[in-house]
């Protein structure tokens, strides 16, 4: 299979340089189960985007510091191919800012999380099969979901932790991407940014470490889904 990876991580400072990009956390994390498939890497943040859907077999949004609510043209752009890609059939996987951008670019719904950030690792609840461990890091949230999607993940402070329309879209406010060393690392050089008290609860959190290579299997599994 060949999965776009449509970046949006629009972070260019000192930390983001020592440490791997976000094409290359996906595409490491997609390595651990599926690693003959192939990645190709989008800008989105910088308007590189596919020249269209030929030979691309489904895409994953990544996380982004943006807010969907920026006002960017190439915000604007991606809302644009996700209402053209989901029209054709093309699946989408969204994570965190991917999450919301669909939300948005359907028809939902994004607000300000009403505690403030979330951070560190985040149990949630999916139904179908228990709690599930992932890390966060996000301030927005999807308060309501576009026409068509059912929810399928939350938490006590983030009810809509994930949702899916049809066998199209599926996505999670979460972080599967993300390594615990990468995370106690955002944590500490962005102390100031989060406050104290909110990165001394994250740092206790990473005591629960969510399962990358389950996390692959998920997205993997939503890919291969007959259509």
């Amino acid at each position: 299979m060949r999965i776009a990876i449509l970046m949006s991580n629009i972070d260019e400072s000192d930390f983001a340089q020592r440490h791997p990009r976000d094409g290359e956390k996906f595409k490491a994390l997609m390595s651990l189960t599926r690693p003959n498939w192939d990645y190709p890497v989008f800008r989105v943040k910088d308007n590189v985007f596919p020249e269209n859907a030929n030979g691309i077999d489904g895409a994953i949004i990544t996380g982004s510091p943006a807010s969907v609510h920026d006002g960017e043209d190439w915000i604007a752009r991606l809302e644009e191919l996700v209402r053209d890609w989901s029209a054709k059939g093309i699946p989408i996987y969204g994570v965190c800012f991917g999450h919301q951008v669909i939300a948005k670019a359907l028809g939902g719904a994004v607000t300000n999380n009403p505690d403030g950030w979330v951070l560190g690792t985040v149990e949630t609840l999916y139904p179908s099969e228990g709690t599930v461990a992932a890390f966060a890091a996000h301030t927005e949230q999807v308060t309501t979901l576009p026409e068509g999607a059912e929810t399928i993940a939350s938490t006590p402070g983030c009810p809509v932790a994930g949702y899916r329309i049809t066998a199209q879209v599926e996505t999670t406010q979460y972080h599967p991407e993300m390594t615990e060393a990468f995370m106690a690392a955002l944590i500490n050089d962005h102390r100031d940014t989060f406050g104290d008290a909110v990165a001394q609860a994250a740092e206790a959190s990473l005591s629960i470490k969510p399962n990358l290579s389950a996390w692959a299997e998920r997205i993997a599994h939503f890919f291969e889904k007959p259509r």
